[in-house]
């Protein structure tokens, strides 16, 4: 992964991280790392609100008086004082050594000494600095020299465009965390964003004519005070109609269900707690088995124009993933996030026991561009898709949109049409398009390659 031919001016002269927020106004990492040959790389990373229990671990001070405990000094001071001293003189272009030296610098299975966020920044700041010191576009630069691709031929990837949010996103009634749009049926990058920023329009005036908030959540979408599931997907549908485009064939729906957030592991049942705490929902109807949020999950599959589902079930109840996989699998894309927390072992576990057909793709969960890239391998080789992501506290770093492109994901998660930290990621395609001309194909609805869509009609 990356070249290990030492040139002078690829050798790491510099190593500077710093404190920024996020979009949640939360500390951060920033970093800065500096090549002999003048050429920086500058990265941020983002934080998560709703984690894995298997994530890497994100470093922080746990000071009460200093950001309510969520400073993040600690992971500064150990890219400055422990991780600088030992990568500078290393070569930026052997990415692998680089990620290796800081993996064994920290000596633990989940990065908790010196925290997933500290060698994050450092990791992708490394990468930025050596696709400049080559002359390459960022992408180009993970997809030739990191992945091994060597094309000039790439794809665009589909957004998975945030609309409405609930769960831990936002504060209402809806258990549910994402309600999502895929333009897939645009034939270029630009087309499929026009057609995403006109339906959330759309769903804004549609929100405002009916007397719902419009204020946003985490990630941009709308929160307006729904009671189900169900109203949101309604009104999602209406709002595709509104723009003037045909649900299911020109924009189809994309939930994540964050399944772990409600589910009580003593109990075994989803409990839709957030319905029941405001008293919409009764505690008898809305505590279900895996087995009957299984059959929820296809009822609603059979109503509307719904293509991908992401933690539908606990990320510890791999039985319920299978059997959802096994049951609506072939049609639907089966997302697995908190299960997997981008973690190669436990993609290779999921491959294993067909416990979905797609994963979710944060870097900041495992905590380096060369992990990350592993596990992406990982999915390819099972020929499941793959999913680029965000965090819901993000920053105006444009990695992920790069990420997508170069590993030819052929899916993007990144939010919505509002929150500049949301819409840079689109603009970095935006321009990746562009600069890629007749050689950046947008996939639309052959981005699916390992299910078959059925038909719908509404």
């Amino acid at each position: 992964m990356g070249s290990s031919n030492l040139n002078i001016n690829s050798k790491i002269t510099d190593i500077f991280a710093y404190q920024v927020f996020d979009s949640r106004g939360v500390p951060t990492v920033a970093c800065v790392v500096k090549l002999a040959s003048g050429h920086v790389g500058e990265a941020m990373v983002p934080s998560g609100a709703s984690t894995g229990e298997k994530e890497a671990i994100e470093l922080r001070d746990n000071d009460p008086k200093n950001y309510f405990g969520k400073g993040v000094n600690k992971a500064v001071d150990n890219v400055n004082k422990v991780i600088a001293p030992k990568l500078i003189g290393l070569n930026a272009f052997d990415q692998l050594t680089v990620d290796q030296a800081m993996i064994k610098l920290d000596n633990t299975p989940n990065k908790a000494k010196l925290g997933a966020n500290a060698i994050l920044s450092v990791s992708l700041a490394v990468s930025k600095a050596a696709a400049k010191a080559q002359n390459s576009s960022l992408f180009q630069y993970i997809s030739n020299k990191l992945i091994g691709l060597n094309t000039t031929n790439f794809v665009l990837p589909v957004p998975m465009l945030n609309v409405i949010n609930g769960g831990a996103h936002a504060d209402n009634y809806i258990d549910f965390q994402e309600f999502m749009i895929m333009p897939l049926g645009a034939k270029k990058m630009h087309e499929a964003l026009k057609m995403t920023s006109e339906t959330f329009h759309a769903l804004q005036n549609l929100l405002k004519k009916r007397g719902l908030n419009t204020n946003k959540g985490d990630e941009g979408g709308f929160a307006p005070n729904l009671k189900l599931a169900e109203d949101a997907l309604d009104i999602m549908v209406e709002a595709i109609k509104l723009a003037g485009y045909k649900p299911w064939d020109d924009i189809a729906i994309a939930i994540d269900v964050a399944a772990s957030e409600f589910y009580d592991e003593d109990k075994k049942l989803y409990v839709f707690k957030k319905g029941i705490k405001a008293n919409i929902l009764n505690t008898k109807d809305w505590s279900l088995t895996s087995k009957e949020m299984i059959a929820y999950l296809e009822k609603l599959t059979k109503k509307y124009p719904i293509i991908s589902i992401e933690d539908g079930l606990s990320e510890n109840d791999w039985e319920g993933m299978n059997q959802l996989t096994k049951t609506i699998g072939s049609h639907i894309q089966i997302v697995g996030d908190d299960t997997y927390c981008t973690n190669a072992e436990l993609a290779k576990k999921g491959v294993a026991q067909n416990t979905t057909n797609s994963i979710l793709i944060k870097l900041n969960q495992i905590g380096s561009i060369s992990e990350t890239i592993q596990t992406i391998e990982v999915a390819k080789k099972a020929n499941w898709s793959q999913v680029i992501s965000h965090r819901s506290g993000e920053t105006e770093d444009t990695t992920i949109a790069d990420l997508a492109v170069a590993a030819q994901t052929g899916q993007i998660k990144t939010g919505s049409m509002s929150r500049s930290e949301r819409i840079a990621k689109y603009n970095r395609l935006l321009y990746i398009e562009i600069e890629l001309g007749d050689k950046g194909k947008y996939l639309g609805w052959n981005t699916f390659t390992n299910i078959k869509p059925k038909n719908f009609n509404i």
